[in-house]
């Protein structure tokens, strides 16, 4: 089962600058190759790979990390068609569907980027990671977190999202855990109770009395209780 750890870094203003810049960088890139993608007939991302790396690269991304934004906007776009062949932006005779489908994504330049194994390394012992950025490969990046997100940090495989929020930044890793053993009744249940979750009602289950629910499950009843209390 996979799960995503998160951890707030604590790096120096120096390394909050070449953070930022990093960022920044490849956001403008990933915005050049959206712009190619939007008018693409293939838009895989070894499709557009082999139409825009080398100009990605220009930009003073380095092999990697260039790689990585050409498959952030391929990621992108393939969202964005599964979205509206899913109707999520209404159907295409809709205004909706046609701004969304008529123009090309645009990224934040502060906008999350992902960085593999090549790009990222972890020291748990340390609590530091080893980041590419656009000052070179900066190590000894100090991150936070809790005793057993530390410890889950042990399992991480794949990507980690560097992600900047409220002034600052965040690593979203990935890692491999073992799912819950499924909890299995002492005794066969002879039945199974209904539970419907509202807004009015918070909870309406099956054996309710519809006279009843205003007093027992309302949200203004709930918000009395808790006053009360």
């Amino acid at each position: 089962m996979k799960r995503i750890v998160v951890v707030k870094l604590a790096p120096t203003p120096g390394q909050y600058v070449a953070l930022k810049s990093t960022l920044e960088l490849c956001n403008a890139g990933a915005n050049m190759v959206s712009q190619f993608a939007h008018t693409a007939t293939d838009r895989r991302p070894f499709a557009l790979q082999k139409q825009v790396y080398a100009q990605v690269k220009a930009r003073g991304l380095s092999a990697q990390p260039a790689i990585r934004v050409i498959k952030k906007v391929a990621d992108a776009y393939a969202t964005r068609k599964a979205n509206l062949l899913n109707g999520n932006y209404g159907t295409p005779e809709s205004k909706r569907y046609a701004k969304v489908a008529g123009k090309a994504i645009v990224f934040r330049e502060d906008a999350g980027q992902p960085f593999d194994d090549r790009c990222l390394s972890w020291q748990i012992d340390r609590s530091t990671v080893s980041i590419w950025t656009t000052e070179g490969r900066m190590r000894n990046v100090g991150f936070v977190c809790a005793p057993w997100q530390l410890k889950m940090l042990a399992d991480r495989k794949g990507e980690s999202d560097l992600i900047f929020r409220d002034g600052s930044f965040y690593l979203h890793a990935t890692v491999d855990t073992d799912a819950p053993d499924q909890l299995v009744p002492a005794d066969d249940p002879t039945g199974w109770l209904g539970v419907d979750l509202g807004i009015v009602n918070l909870a309406v289950t099956t054996a309710d009395d519809p006279a009843e629910l205003d007093v027992r499950w309302s949200g203004g009843a709930v918000t009395a209780r808790r006053k009360k209390n």
